[in-house]
Parts: C-alpha cells; structure tokens; sequence
C-alpha cells in the first residue's frame, strides 16, 4: 500500500478470509468504486476476482504454487483465474517455471520480483520480559536462543526440530528454541502448544507487534526456518538485514535465497541442524562472515526501494 500511495493512488487493504465468494467482492468494488485490484495468493485472494469487471494482477504466495497446485479443485480454480489476471508476480524464478509448467499460457504474464523489505527494530522492546514470557530462566548469562517466526499452519512445520532441539537442550541447558506467529490453524496451533509444553528448551509464544519481534531478532543468536515449502521467507530476508544468522531447511524457496555457508547455513534434516548450529557457535568467523554477505546480499537484492519501483511500474498495466 505504502508503495501505490507514494505515486497517489489510493489503496485499501482488505483481508481475503473476511469474503465467501466474487459476489462480495463484486459488491465491494461497485461501493468503493475501485478501478483496479491486486491480490495476494493466486488462490485465496485470486478466486474472489474470477469474472472481476476491473482489471487485476496477482502476487503468488508461495503455498499456492507449492502446495495448491496439488489439489485437482484448486488447480482447476487458479487456472482461470491466471488466465484473467493482467499479469503475475513470482518472488523466483523457479517459482515462475513452477507456474508456468501447469499453465503454459500464463509464461508471458508472469514477471519476478523479490521481496523487498525494511526492517524497524524497537528502541524500547524489554528483552527480560521477552524471555520471561517465553519462560526462559533470566539468570542464564550465555543463553542461545533460537528463533523459529511463522504462522502455525502445517505447511511451516514448527514441530520439525522440536524433539532434537530438546534433547540438545537436556545436554546443554543454555540452549533454548522461540516459536514464535499467529495461530492461523487453530487445531494445528493446539498441538503445537501441546508438544511445546511437553519439550524443555522449547518454547511457545504469540505474535508480538512487527518492531518489538524485529527487535529480538537481534538478541537471538540465529533465525531458524524449517518449512515444507516456501515462496520467499521475509523472516529470513529480515534476519539477514539485521545481522543474525539464519538455519534454513533446504527446500526451493529457502536455497533461492541464501548460499550454503556463504549468506546462510541450509539443512536436510534435525540432526544436521544441530550439528551446523554448533559449528556456528565454535567458529566466530564463519558467524561474521555470514552475518556480513547476508547483510550485502539483503541491501543488493531485496531493498525497499527497489521494490516500490517495481510494484509501481506494474500497477502500469492495470
């Protein structure tokens, strides 16, 4: 949004999950008066603008491309719906070919574009009270702490670490892992709670304003990803930016971004996370040469400003 209104467009936000069907959003359109729409997710946002009489783009999530596609009715769904759009933004180019395999005629309209991002750390976040609500002793002066950041969906797999992560930490009672997101399953959230309660070392929180978490992140000592798929991880991207470390699954969308042992270290199962986190914690050079390629890698690639000029200039063809 900050994005379309700095060129003076005006651009409401509205949340897919509040609309059943394109009837309401045909409803909403005619009482705004809108004269162009962007959504977000080819399916969850796009199948609301099927039949839209004002033209639209679409930026694909990640989970549509990834996961969606895998489901005969949602193929079925984003086809048409591709097939309407204007054009189409993928975060990578394997993304874009992932797409364009299954719909061969869409290939011309999909254009890449990374994530751009910014980040705004709190100048005032408590981090003793931060832990103290995670339920980590405050008295433990080399604590590492981990930080896992996503939604509670399946498809980020939080649980994925937590049994090696617990063991590590019975051996090494400093070691600790933070989830940390909104519950966006909630039957899935519940089980999450469940085994984190039944984990020492590993702990459960809920989602904190965007400052305050950027604001951890730089207390922690490492970022940890270990989705089933990703489009492109801002979390990561984030991370990066604010000099941490990231431990990253190695799935397409991760490996898009980060170089093994370069800007990121990139792992294939638990016991290899642990292993690459402890040797990251016994080599301090490779730590600061991550943390110093990352951080150039963030500034080159994924800057704010290059991708308001680039979400700007295809509003264009709208």
């Amino acid at each position: 949004r900050d994005h379309l209104e700095a060129v003076g467009h005006i651009c409401s936000l509205k949340d897919a999950f509040g609309y059943e069907n394109p009837s309401e959003i045909e409803n909403l359109i005619s009482a705004e008066k809108f004269e162009a729409a962007l959504a977000i997710h080819l399916y969850k946002g796009g199948r609301l603008l099927q039949g839209s009489r004002i033209p639209f783009g679409i930026i694909f999530g990640g989970t549509d491309i990834n996961e969606d596609i895998k489901h005969e009715e949602k193929h079925r769904v984003m086809g048409a719906v591709l097939e309407e759009a204007r054009f189409a933004v993928a975060f990578t180019e394997k993304m874009k070919e992932l797409a364009a395999a299954e719909w061969v005629y869409a290939r011309s309209k999909i254009y890449i574009q990374t994530q751009g991002i910014m980040t705004t750390p709190s100048a005032t976040f408590n981090w003793k009270r931060f832990l103290q609500n995670a339920g980590i002793p405050q008295d433990t002066e080399n604590v590492r702490l981990f930080l896992l950041i996503c939604g509670l969906r399946r498809v980020k797999d939080p649980l994925y670490l937590v049994d090696v992560f617990s063991e590590w930490h019975r051996r090494e009672p400093h070691i600790h892992l933070v989830i940390i997101g909104p519950a966006v399953d909630p039957q899935f959230t519940s089980e999450v709670n469940e085994k984190a309660n039944r984990a020492p070392g590993v702990h459960l929180l809920q989602e904190i304003p965007q400052d305050d978490l950027h604001a951890a992140v730089k207390r922690c000592f490492a970022v940890v990803n270990s989705s089933i798929s990703e489009g492109m991880s801002a979390a990561i991207l984030e991370a990066m930016d604010l000099d941490v470390p990231v431990l990253a699954r190695n799935i397409p969308g991760n490996a898009a971004i980060i170089r093994h042992k370069d800007t990121g270290l990139l792992f294939t199962d638990p016991q290899e996370f642990v292993q690459l986190s402890k040797s990251l914690m016994n080599d301090p050079s490779l730590e600061r040469k991550i943390v110093t390629k990352a951080k150039a890698y963030v500034k080159k690639h994924h800057s704010w400003e290059c991708e308001r000029e680039a979400y700007q200039n295809l509003v264009l063809k709208l």
